[in-house]
């Protein structure tokens, strides 16, 4: 038996594979990329680091930090008069300062102690130097270039560093800086001290006027009823009906003693019954006036007695308000003499001996960063225009 012939497989067609590409060409494109990086990036870089080099002028730092402090007052304050804590510095201290330092009124301040201007201004250094215009906007805004303000909000540091091309002018910047700031935390600390005093001294006037209002009352009111006291009164009262009674009896008494031992004309009988009658009548009388002040007032006696009682409260309450308020003036007027909130310097202004500023190579490498990333933003949109076309 013959086996079959099974044809070869024929290989199968290899695609023709084209040849490599040949070099890179520069083209006019490529030209004109590299034209606009020399003439965006590289002239650019290379003339500011011929200025930073040659032109700039060195600057010297004068560095100084401080903190706010406070005087805590103690509980015996709190005891005399009530007060809390005088002039209590808070958090806001440092952000007062720090708002404080570059606002234009200490440009203003230190300007008159320190010439800003021929501090800030060298006229071969047009970048780095304040210029032709000595306005405060100028002025205050040439400021926040020279003047750098740290500000540590949980601790409540303050570090402060001042730029001038001269290390003494930078130290009597930063020295006249932290003088007006301790002088501004002084008024901040006089003001709430003169707010306490001044509240002191308003309740201790209204404490015044009240006991005064208190006693004029209680005088109206023992010269219009003629009664120092109604209790007092009253119990001279009862004890005089008490009395009357008890001459009232042993009169009876007597009476009925000189009728049975004598007649009814009698003459000591007869003067007998005319005291009785007139204990009577006396009784009668002091019963009558017992339940009023006077025989021609209406009001009641016991509303005598409820307001003397009213008056009486409202004088000892007055004393008593009186007495606090007092303290409390007298307290707050002890503790003004004392400084609550001041301004310690744990780092004085320092007197540069190098020159730290400009920092010629950090702002070299931000300018040259700056124009290589213009130029390749600007070059990709080139493109992607280019490609969408």
């Amino acid at each position: 038996m013959q086996s079959a012939t099974v044809p070869l497989e024929t290989p199968r067609t290899v695609a023709q594979i084209r040849p490599a590409a040949g070099p890179a060409r520069l083209r006019r494109r490529h030209v004109g990329l590299i034209g606009t990086f020399v003439l965006c990036v590289v002239i650019p870089a290379c003339l500011w680091a011929a200025y930073l080099f040659a032109v700039a002028r060195d600057q010297f730092a004068s560095t100084v930090a401080f903190s706010v402090r406070k005087h805590e007052v103690g509980a015996a304050v709190q005891l005399l008069g009530g007060l809390t804590e005088l002039g209590s510095s808070g958090p806001q201290d440092g952000d007062i300062l720090q708002d404080y330092i570059q606002s234009p009124a200490l440009v203003r301040a230190v300007d008159r102690r320190v010439d800003l201007a021929a501090a800030f201004t060298r006229p071969d250094d047009p970048v780095f130097s304040l210029g032709t215009d000595r306005r405060i906007e100028a002025l205050s805004a040439h400021w926040q270039r020279q003047v750098h303000v740290y500000h540590d909000g949980a601790t409540g540091l303050i570090e402060l560093r001042v730029e001038a091309f001269d290390p003494s002018d930078a130290q009597a910047i930063a020295t006249a800086i932290y003088e007006e700031s301790s002088a501004l935390i002084n008024r901040l600390s006089a003001i709430a001290r003169e707010d306490t005093i001044r509240n002191a001294r308003e309740d201790r006037d209204k404490a015044i006027a009240r006991l005064k209002a208190a006693r004029t009352a209680l005088t109206a009111f023992r010269s219009r009823t003629q009664i120092v006291d109604p209790a007092s009164d009253a119990q001279g009262r009862a004890g005089l009906l008490n009395t009357l009674q008890e001459q009232l009896a042993a009169a009876l008494i007597e009476l009925d003693l000189l009728l049975e031992n004598t007649s009814a004309q009698d003459v000591r009988v007869v003067q007998a019954r005319q005291k009785v009658a007139v204990i009577r009548e006396r009784l009668a009388a002091e019963r009558s006036q017992f339940g009023r002040a006077e025989a021609s007032d209406p009001q009641a006696f016991p509303e005598l007695v409820g307001e003397y009682e009213s008056l009486s409260v409202d004088l000892q309450f007055a004393e008593q308000s009186y007495l606090a308020a007092l303290a409390a003036y007298d307290t707050a007027l002890a503790e003004a003499q004392r400084k609550t909130r001041y301004l310690a310097s744990h780092v004085p202004p320092t007197l540069a001996e190098t020159a730290e500023y400009p920092r010629r190579f950090v702002l070299l490498a931000v300018v040259a960063g700056a124009l290589m990333l213009g130029w390749s933003i600007l070059a990709m949109a080139y493109y992607a225009l280019r490609d969408r076309r």
